[in-house]
């Protein structure tokens, strides 16, 4: 089948230090979020652009995953694009031929939909312009055109709240908040400049506790915040860690950043605990790698912290200062806890990029 046009795009998935956990309609956060875009943990899409087989405007989409085809997410898919097709009016013109791919293990404790959707939509966002011009497009180029980059997190959001913010190099805030100027509810903006540069050498180590597909999904547990009896305090609580995070990266205050994500993480997890009906995504080795990770801490004055998204495994995170002597921290002591001692090293990068 003749190929009409065709990009590939790379993005990795982020971690939360601020938590967005609840949200309005068309995936509008109740709370400003801040993540860490990690490097080695990502999502590679290619889109391209076929002749359409009829001339309704249903859309003809094939969906392959790691070159086999996936038919559960395609449904998926179909409704995503029914979704934004006023948007792309050009989706009901070509047929599309999508092949994707993870550098990460299923259920691995990262956000695969933040690398999916914003691989996703920088490649339509690619196409899009592709075919107004009339032109071959530069990857870097694109990603410094502010219209361009706004408008590709816009639709990432759109797929997966967190999918925003993977679109921007080292790190990033999604939702409105008075202490980050710039900052919006319907996309992200990057917040590189606010780093100091120790927090440019970042590194995550996730430990898995269980590679278990999660009881409870995180749009349920979005969902359930709605009756929630301290969902107002927890979005007050959020906008405050939000500024005290905003001093503690601008002068590279590890202790200060440690606390907050720490504190960040256990109110998520008591959130879920509160909610009804209630749920409980860690598990016994999950808190038995906190409990070492704190003694760990507190005996080697090494800043080393954890945070967790909604599910049971830890992000282990630290300077790359310290790299060795935590690993063999984790080598040591936290291994036996995790699952066939599995754990993933990666490390605050560059953001999304195109394939060439």
């Amino acid at each position: 089948m003749k190929t009409l046009a065709t990009t590939t795009w790379r993005s990795p998935s982020n971690i939360a230090i601020i938590k967005y956990w609840g949200k309005k309609p068309n995936q509008i956060p109740q709370n400003p979020s801040l993540s860490f875009t990690l490097n080695e943990c990502f999502t590679e899409t290619s889109i391209s652009l076929v002749p359409k087989e009829s001339k309704d405007e249903e859309l003809q989409l094939q969906f392959y995953f790691d070159k086999k085809e996936n038919i559960a997410f395609r449904l998926r898919l179909l409704n995503f694009f029914a979704s934004i097709q006023k948007d792309f009016k050009f989706l009901k013109d070509y047929g599309l031929v999508i092949h994707s791919a993870n550098s990460f293990p299923h259920s691995s404790g990262i956000a695969s939909s933040a690398s999916a959707y914003s691989a996703l939509a920088a490649a339509l966002c690619d196409l899009e312009v592709q075919l107004k011009t009339g032109k071959k497009t530069n990857g870097k180029t694109l990603l410094e055109d502010k219209k361009w980059l706004k408008r590709a997190s816009v639709f990432a959001r759109l797929g997966s709240g967190s999918a925003s913010r993977s679109l921007f190099p080292y790190a990033s805030v999604w939702g409105a908040s008075e202490s980050i100027k710039g900052s919006s509810d319907e996309f992200a903006i990057g917040y590189e400049s606010g780093l100091h540069k120790d927090f440019k050498t970042l590194r995550d180590s996730i430990l898995i506790a269980s590679s278990n597909e999660k009881k409870v999904s995180s749009r349920v547990g979005h969902s359930l915040m709605k009756g929630n009896p301290y969902a107002n305090a927890r979005y007050k609580q959020a906008h405050k860690n939000l500024a005290s995070l905003k001093d503690a990266l601008k002068t590279g205050d590890w202790e200060q950043f440690g606390a907050i994500a720490e504190n960040e993480a256990m109110t998520l997890h008591a959130l879920m605990m509160c909610s009804n009906p209630s749920f409980i995504l860690m598990n016994a080795y999950t808190l038995s790698m906190i409990e070492s990770i704190r003694n760990f801490r507190e005996s080697s004055k090494i800043p080393v912290y954890f945070t967790l998204d909604a599910g049971p495994n830890i992000h282990l995170l630290y300077p790359a200062a310290y790299q060795k002597k935590v690993l063999e921290f984790a080598d040591y002591e936290l291994a036996a806890a995790c699952e066939e001692g599995r754990m993933i090293h990666d490390y605050a990068g560059k953001g999304s990029v195109k394939v060439k």
